[in-house]
């Protein structure tokens, strides 16, 4: 159940509707609930998947500061026509060594949830044909199943595209890379030399490019309350910092998740842009 729990948020923020700049139809709150379906690789370079079905309840909050939709949880601390600093919070499934192959033996990999600030840079007015945006998260990671022990930090630069059509049907593509430090590269790809054997040997993980991620989401409102969603994404290790460790088995896995949100109540009040 922690797995389900910390991992609700990264869903709900991927899952959750486009709104073009300033849209002055979104509500300040809205509380429903969700269910999705999600295959992702263990890890960046594993060669082995992570499957889980969720149905959760979720709320958004669309205030001045405070903040809780499709970009995740935070506090807004500036807000200007091309710039938007925030303090964020993410998360990722983890996955259990002996249902990896290649870290049968070793720690787990607990759900990792990410905190710092992001820096978003609107790179163009919205148009008929939707606007790009620049995003620098910089969060440490904290693993959630081992008491939040500090797993280093990442730094995420992405372009984003957001379009929605007069249909109904919104997307969201995105294009970036994960940065992280020695301590975070060792989360992933590190075998201490307790835990080497004649196929695993011994390695010391380096700082640096961890891997390169190109992302997509679609979502449909069927009625006002009821939105089907999908997405996918694919990561590489090619030209990555640690492709030398042997807890590296292949170049690129992709990640893809089937959902819906349906809205049980809304605020009559007009969220803040």
């Amino acid at each position: 159940m922690k797995y389900q729990l910390a991992g609700a948020l990264i869903l709900v923020s991927a899952a959750w509707p486009v709104h073009a700049q300033g849209d002055p139809g979104t509500s300040l709150w809205e509380l429903g609930v969700f269910g999705v379906g999600v295959s992702q690789q263990a890890y960046p370079g594993s060669a082995d998947r992570v499957d889980r079905l969720l149905a959760l309840p979720f709320f958004v909050y669309r205030g001045k500061f405070l903040r809780a939709d499709r970009g995740g949880a935070g506090l807004r601390a500036l807000k200007t026509a091309d710039f938007e600093l925030d303090i964020g919070l993410a998360s990722t499934f983890g996955s259990k060594a002996d249902d990896i192959a290649a870290r049968r033996g070793m720690p787990d990999i607990g759900t990792l949830l990410e905190i710092g600030p992001r820096l978003k840079w609107n790179l163009g007015a919205e148009s008929g044909d939707g606007y790009w945006q620049a995003e620098f998260p910089l969060r440490g990671v904290f693993d959630f199943n081992d008491h939040m022990a500090h797993k280093g930090t990442a730094f995420e630069p992405t372009l984003v595209f957001e379009r929605r059509s007069l249909r109904g049907w919104q997307y969201r593509a995105n294009f970036g890379s994960v940065i992280g430090d020695r301590r975070l590269a060792d989360t992933f790809y590190g075998v201490a030399p307790v835990y080497a054997t004649p196929q695993r040997p011994a390695y010391a993980a380096r700082s640096g490019l961890i891997a390169w991620r190109l992302g997509t989401t679609i979502s449909h409102e069927v009625t006002p309350d009821l939105r089907l969603f999908a997405f996918a994404r694919v990561d590489s290790v090619a030209g990555a910092a640690n492709t030398a460790s042997p807890l590296v088995v292949q170049r690129t896995g992709a990640s893809v998740g089937l959902g819906l949100t349906y809205t049980l109540s809304r605020s009559q009040r007009v969220g803040l842009d």
